[in-house]
């Protein structure tokens, strides 16, 4: 048993006070882990989109929850574990995870779902599931969660649905990539689209999750990897990763989709959409051959967005699906993933540009901002 379990730790959190402000270091109190949590020792975090996209204050006003840490893509030690929790124990390498697994309801329980009823991710919530009550404290008053993780704190309280044990063997500071955004592309790719060894396969959207896609045809053994996006900088990069074509959509005065079925001889076999925005999921889904074609969508629009596209399309064989992290069930899946990095199937080194201290936090929000790089790696003990 930890000496610390059951006891309240002081540490040092990234707090967000108001949208958009510079995160703030404190001295926070985080509390013992309750029935079916676990208090985890994080060791590296990374910064997503998804919490800039939050901090930034671009989710509806029930998200605008402050103070709040935020962070989701990091990996850790177990501290303690609370009542009920059988799957892990003190010292276990993890990887926390903003989608859970609680291995109970219709969608675990199915084959074909890996989006969880109960643990399934939720910005609107700020506490924990068991008591409605947060594990942060500053100064005696509560601090938010962040969809069930809550990264940027030296300890955190996860449900134990939302964690995952990973080989001990693995590097911390490379595995914490894999919580949310690489999985994600890898997965649209390797278990949405599952494009066939020699296919022609399209993603639109060059950052991080792109970029995984791209890797993941690479992995499947696609022939021809084209790569499109509105920032001919990425291009350079996205060689890495297995792209041989590269389009630019302003450099071409008609729709890409048209531009795409001319260099593929009438479409792709597979299309990755990485973006978010409608137009791009058109493009995505047009450019696909008709008879095979599969396009998937990977980016997250507004809630409210709409498209339209002619049902012809899919009268001619054309399929079109979305996908959430990757199709992955993080507790069942995500092990696996991390052995292809082990077996040097995965390289997740590329993905890693920056890294920075955990003081100096706010320069992975500048880089992400500027779009520079794709990972920044935040060693908690620098």
């Amino acid at each position: 048993m930890s000496s610390t379990a059951g006891l309240v730790i002081p540490c040092k959190a990234a707090v967000a006070w108001e949208v958009g402000k510079p995160l703030v270091i404190e001295q926070v109190e985080v509390a013992p882990p309750q029935t079916l949590e676990v208090r985890v020792k994080i060791k590296y975090t990374t910064l997503c989109r998804t919490d800039l996209f939050f901090w930034e204050g671009k989710g509806s006003s029930g998200t605008h929850l402050f103070p709040r840490i935020f962070g989701h893509e990091a990996a850790g030690i177990v501290e303690s574990i609370g009542e009920g929790v059988t799957d892990f124990e003190v010292g276990d390498h993890v990887l926390p995870v903003f989608t859970g697994e609680c291995g109970e309801c219709r969608h675990c329980k199915s084959e074909e779902s890996n989006m969880c009823s109960l643990l399934r991710m939720n910005p609107y919530r700020g506490v924990m599931l068991n008591d409605g009550k947060s594990r942060f404290s500053l100064n005696g008053n509560p601090v938010n969660h962040f969809i069930g993780t809550s990264t940027f704190s030296e300890y955190t309280v996860v449900h134990s649905g939302c964690l995952v044990k990973i080989n001990p063997l693995a590097p911390l500071d490379k595995a914490c990539i894999l919580s949310c955004g690489v999985s994600t592309g890898l997965g649209a790719t390797l278990n949405a689209a599952k494009p066939k060894k020699g296919s022609t396969v399209a993603v639109f959207g060059l950052g991080a999750v792109g970029l995984a896609a791209a890797e993941g045809a690479r992995i499947a053994g696609a022939s021809r990897i084209i790569g499109v996006a509105r920032n001919p900088d990425r291009f350079e990069e996205a060689k890495k990763f297995g792209v041989t074509d590269f389009v630019n959509p302003k450099d071409h005065d008609r729709p890409i989709q048209e531009v795409i079925r001319d260099m593929t001889d009438g479409g792709v076999d597979r299309s990755i959409e990485c973006t978010g925005n409608v137009d791009v999921m058109m493009s995505a889904f047009e450019c696909v051959h008709d008879g095979w074609g599969v396009a998937v969508l990977c980016g997250v629009p507004s809630k409210d967005a709409v498209f339209m596209t002619k049902p012809i399309n899919l009268l001619n064989e054309r399929t079109l699906k979305g996908t959430f992290f990757g199709n992955y069930k993080p507790k069942s899946d995500l092990p696996a993933v991390v052995e292809m990095y082990m077996n040097q199937e995965l390289d997740l080194d590329k993905f890693i540009t920056h890294r920075v201290p955990f003081s100096e936090i706010n320069k992975a929000f500048e880089l992400m901002q500027n779009g520079e790089g794709l990972r920044c790696i935040i060693s908690m003990e620098d």
